[in-house]
């Protein structure tokens, strides 16, 4: 075989890897074009073996005009599954077209938790009108996951699950399993009930395959589980789920009963979203400006560069006070927006392993004291190292000792305060119930532009005046 016809198979193979995890522009452009041709038997031989996921992303690439006149070519043939992984903006533009029965349809097919979060984002209007369309035994579990707080656990559960009480043997856990019809799809653990109803213990799958048919289901459950009560946060769900690496856990109601289970897949998505909500908010904008239309985008980003110009100002204010000292000596306002910068980035690396070790509860009262003398040495030695690159550069620049002196020691300064401030901010801001991620970086940035800008302009001022 030659080199060339090595390298096409090569090709080859790399093309079809690429097409059987996620997409890529070629894949896109041809659906595209399927879609504008109407060449229906193309687009149903491409996606017939793709999964929900797939076909999600596919939806939110195309031009949202074809997205509509693609979902008429598929004719039912799109995976429910595929409306709980779009983007909310996508799905919204989507359903707004569908009529009340066919969104029943779809959300029928769901399990609980993505079936709730599509109905949430739903006006109260069309909760009502697509719940009329949903049989009463599943319209009441429906009704019941939206009367549970946003982010709750009751928003994340199952109602399916296996629970038997604990005087039954394996065998009949076994034979009771068998002859259910409306088992879970996936599960791991087997739950055992007092005649209250409240879980008592658990058997692993593999455990009670292992066991003979006469051993005691009481003999071996684990009686150590973690229990969720149903109004927890998500992300205090989550940071159970990571600590005690649980592949399941029971939910139970304020009396303790059990009324549901959250397993393993859904936690990876809420650490996903958690952890992709920290990293926007530090930033400002939300999980949905990609796919939202001009005006909401626009409407969500005004307020925080509104309060950023504020803090702007108020920097502006405080290097207001030194003009005299900026007229006598221009090389200041060369400099100044190295010592600020410097001290914005030493204050934004601090502040983001605060907020991320606030989250995992790795950041506590206990050793706030011991993690802020750590950062503030770790700013002192890069602020040390930093103020001698910048002063020399600054002496050699200006043929002006005194000036590099000044801007060195501004550099240190801001840099420490900037440490201490990325770490006090949140911890404050969490204690106070506020959101560090929200709020943090702007009083952050607040403090070491100004800290700075005074520092390094008071110093001159004394100094060279």
């Amino acid at each position: 075989m030659t080199d060339a016809q090595d390298n096409r198979d090569e090709a080859v193979e790399d093309e079809n890897l690429a097409r059987s995890y996620g997409l890529n522009d070629e894949i896109v452009q041809e659906i595209q074009g399927a879609i504008e041709r109407e060449d229906t038997a193309f687009i149903h031989d491409t996606l017939q073996d793709w999964h929900s996921a797939d076909v999600a992303d596919l939806i939110e690439q195309l031009k949202p005009k074809l997205r509509l006149p693609f979902l008429q070519i598929m004719e039912g043939r799109v995976d429910p599954d595929v409306y709980s992984d779009l983007d909310e903006n996508v799905r919204e533009h989507l359903v707004d077209e569908m009529e009340p029965a066919e969104i029943a349809a779809f959300l029928n097919e769901l399990e609980l938790d993505d079936a709730v979060d599509v109905l949430e984002s739903f006006q109260e209007e069309e909760q009502r009108e697509v719940l009329n369309e949903i049989p009463v035994e599943e319209r009441v579990v429906l009704q019941e996951g939206l009367s549970y707080g946003e982010d709750s656990a009751g928003r994340l559960m199952q109602r399916n699950l296996i629970a038997v009480p604990e005087y039954w043997n394996i065998g009949q856990t076994i034979d009771y399993m068998r002859d259910t019809d409306d088992l879970p799809e996936e599960f791991y653990e087997i739950f055992v009930v007092d005649p209250r109803h409240h879980p008592i213990g658990t058997i692993s799958l593999n455990r009670a395959m292992r066991s003979k048919r006469t051993v005691q289901v009481r003999d071996i459950m684990d009686t150590e589980q973690k229990l969720i009560p149903v109004d927890m946060d998500q992300e205090e769900v989550a940071y159970l789920f990571q600590q005690y690496r649980l592949a399941s856990a029971a939910v139970v109601n304020e009396d303790g009963a059990l009324i549901g289970v959250i397993t393993v897949d859904d936690i990876v998505d809420v650490i996903s979203e958690e952890a992709e909500e920290d990293i926007l908010r530090l930033g400002g904008v939300s999980e949905d400006d990609l796919f939202g239309s001009v005006m909401t985008t626009t409407r969500a980003r005004f307020l925080w560069l509104f309060v950023n110009l504020l803090t702007a100002i108020a920097a502006s204010i405080a290097i207001g006070l030194f003009d005299a000292t900026m007229e006598a000596i221009i090389a200041l306002a060369v400099l100044m927006p190295i010592v600020a910068s410097m001290g914005g980035n030493a204050g934004t690396q601090t502040l983001t392993v605060a907020v991320r070790a606030i989250a995992t509860k790795e950041l506590t009262a206990a050793n706030m004291l011991r993690i802020l003398s750590k950062e503030t040495m770790v700013a002192f030695l890069n602020g040390s190292i930093f103020a001698v690159l910048v002063g020399f550069t600054a002496w050699f620049w200006f043929s002006s000792l005194q000036i590099g002196l000044i801007i060195a020691l501004a550099m240190v300064v801001n840099i420490i305060v900037a440490a201490v401030a990325g770490m006090i901010v949140p911890v404050t801001l969490d204690r106070m119930k506020i959101d560090p991620a929200i709020a943090s970086s702007v009083f952050v940035t607040t403090v070491t532009d100004i800290v700075g800008f005074v520092a390094f302009l008071g110093l001159a001022t004394v100094v060279l005046l």
